[in-house]
């Protein structure tokens, strides 16, 4: 376990840029996710014509409107997969929303950390089909650069000239927790002064959603897309697959208060554990998850009574769902238990915008900011019955007005991995 919170330099989050299936800036986004609205719908693509009549799964989180050449230059789109024509303009709205020119100063303390789960897959399912079809001799010289997990890293590193720590984790749905936690310790431990931060993932391919399908991970509520996203109620039947990206600017109080910078809120501590159980299935009290919020809770020095609301992984499935909420008990006890007094609010914006995958730490990290922010938490829409023995303020069906002090930011993914990242109100 790392240092106390008083033992580190502080680290600070002064811009932050998304694109989602709510809309295609961080403000909509955010906009979307208060006003309980739902991003899933029917799945577009030619690509998913073929076979039609034998996929169980029509829907998913898609943003139609999205086009990557109204952002990047068109030459360079060209060049990239679908995750870095989303992480990238992340990432420009985040230092641009942040109003810091990063050609100023130490390019050698300037750095980025952006997590994928699955990375470049629709260029990989591409070139696959391109070589069964006319051979190795017509595969694009750019298929390697643009497969490449870290390819989102990359070029936002080459974008603003940044010759500090640069890395990418792919550690399936927990992956931008996991980047956010690892640039938040380089800024605390003096390695860096800025960072840019967050996730990226562009999966909706055939391949994905076969696969995923296949597991029996996924809604099949077709009739009902924007319905089909459930967390924590008891009819609840998988999650909806979705595309995303979210992206901040991490500095160290010294850096940003000496550029006069707008502080949004504090990134004030992290934890990741593992299950070390099954590949894929949590475990099912929840006791990995748990270690994550209670050491990441010790590094902030809170006690759990002092956390006002958590964004929760809440996935929409029946097995994570309930280690999540066995999880939150044990650490949160009477505090999280409606029926004996318990004022913690907990929601899962996945019910609006389905599943990111790698990009979902991130996506949620957005609606944590929001409602320490702007004093609103936002809902779990299409929570009609908590499931047995739920009892919990699962902040059902409308926004809750409610001051956040703090907040935290579960993320889960598959492997066992778990983070936990806790989120505050910053008092300079």
């Amino acid at each position: 376990m790392s240092n106390t919170r008083n033992d580190r330099r502080r680290v600070v989050i002064t811009g932050m840029g998304a694109l989602t299936n709510l809309g295609l800036d961080a403000s909509s986004t955010w906009d979307g996710m208060v006003s309980g609205r739902s991003g899933i719908s029917r799945i577009r693509g030619d690509e998913f014509n073929t076979w039609m009549e034998r996929w169980t799964v029509l829907i998913a989180g898609q943003m139609h409107t999205y086009d990557p050449t109204t952002r990047l230059d068109v030459r360079e789109s060209r060049r990239l997969d679908r995750v870095a024509q989303i992480g990238i303009p992340a990432a420009m709205e985040a230092v641009e929303h942040a109003g810091i020119d990063l050609s100023k100063g130490d390019p050698e303390r300037h750095g980025v950390v952006i997590g994928s789960g699955i990375g470049g897959i629709k260029t990989i399912e591409d070139g696959v089909l391109l070589l069964a079809a006319k051979g190795p001799d017509r595969l694009s010289p750019f298929t390697v650069p643009k497969l490449m997990v870290n390819s989102t890293a990359g070029a936002i590193s080459i974008r603003y000239n940044l010759q500090g720590p640069s890395g990418a984790h792919a550690t399936a749905c927990a992956s931008s927790g996991h980047a956010l936690a690892d640039a938040m310790g380089m800024i605390q431990r003096g390695e860096a002064d800025v960072m840019i931060s967050g996730g990226a993932e562009g999966a909706i391919s055939p391949i994905c959603l076969a696969a995923f399908m296949t597991m029996r991970a996924l809604s099949t509520r077709n009739d009902e897309p924007e319905k089909a996203s459930r967390p924590f109620d008891r009819d609840r039947d998988g999650f909806v697959l979705a595309e995303g990206a979210a992206c901040f600017v991490l500095e160290s109080e010294e850096h940003a208060k000496a550029r006069g910078a707008n502080i949004l809120c504090e990134l004030v501590a992290s934890a990741a554990s593992s299950d070390a159980g099954h590949i894929t299935a949590p475990d099912a009290e929840g006791r990995g998850a748990a270690r994550s919020m209670r050491w990441a809770l010790e590094r902030a020095g809170l006690n759990p009574e002092q956390v006002d609301y958590i964004n929760a992984h809440g996935t929409s499935t029946p097995l994570g769902d309930a280690a999540e909420v066995a999880a939150v008990r044990t650490i949160f006890g009477d505090h999280a238990v409606r029926s004996r007094g318990g004022t913690l609010l907990m929601s899962s914006t996945k019910s609006m915008t389905g599943h990111c995958l790698g990009a979902s730490g991130g996506v949620e990290l957005v609606a944590c900011i929001g409602a320490i922010a702007n004093g609103v938490v936002p809902p779990t829409i299409n929570c009609d019955n908590p499931d047995e023995g739920f009892d919990m303020d699962f902040v059902p069906h409308e926004a809750r007005d409610r001051r956040v002090n703090y907040a935290l930011n579960n993320t889960f993914g598959f492997g066992g991995h778990n983070v936990t990242l806790v989120v505050g109100r910053y008092e300079g």
